[in-house]
């Protein structure tokens, strides 16, 4: 990255930044242009150069936090092992290990995902989300030797149903504990469909 380019991405966190700090004090809906410009101490030429509107600027926060935890996500794609079918707990990381740093960190970030009830589209259309579950699901899938045919429904199926739970966990205001939205989740596996669909 050469020099206009960090100047580049550090002036648009800047104002990513702004948006977040706003968001704790006033909804989204009231939030201007003019005000991310003068957090961020930047002018409004500035702002359009890296943005074409709010929205524009919404999904690419949301992006830019969805990166940065993923990054520091622990990968499962280097571990081979094969799983026995009696440890379902362990598919689609499915357990506290992994849902706990997601949760927290969407409870750390709750003002900004709060908007997301209100712009699903955006939420949608963010393929960070998508990617950051296949990176840790699919091996998981391999390790246990589920058809592949069963891989994009399996996905669909957990992406969708986890992003309506803390959507909806998020829009309480993140009142119930990390660990009991965990324990709910990881409830909701239906142990004896997961084994229909596991190779012999």
């Amino acid at each position: 990255m050469n020099k206009n380019e960090s100047k580049y991405f550090n002036t648009a966190k800047k104002m990513n930044d702004a948006l977040i700090t706003l968001l704790e004090t006033k909804e989204y809906e009231y939030i201007t242009i003019k005000e991310i410009c003068h957090i961020a101490n930047v002018n409004r030429s500035t702002f359009y150069l890296h943005y074409s509107n709010m929205n524009d600027l919404l999904e690419e926060t949301i992006k830019s936090l969805n990166l940065s935890f993923n990054s520091h996500f622990k990968s499962k794609e280097n571990e081979s092992t094969i799983i026995s079918k009696d440890n379902l707990e362990d598919l689609l990381l499915i357990n506290d290990d992994n849902l706990i740093p997601y949760l927290n960190f969407i409870k750390e970030n709750k003002n900004i995902y709060k908007v997301l009830k209100n712009y699903p589209q955006l939420f949608n259309a963010n393929k960070t989300y998508d990617q950051m579950f296949r990176k840790l699901f699919v091996p998981i899938m391999n390790r246990f030797g589920l058809d592949e045919k069963w891989h994009k429904y399996l996905m669909d199926f957990y992406i969708s149903g986890l992003t309506s739970i803390v959507l909806d966990w998020v829009y309480d205001d993140c009142k119930i504990p990390v660990q009991e939205v965990s324990d709910f989740i990881k409830g909701l596996i239906v142990k004896k469909w997961l084994k229909k669909f596991l190779k012999n």
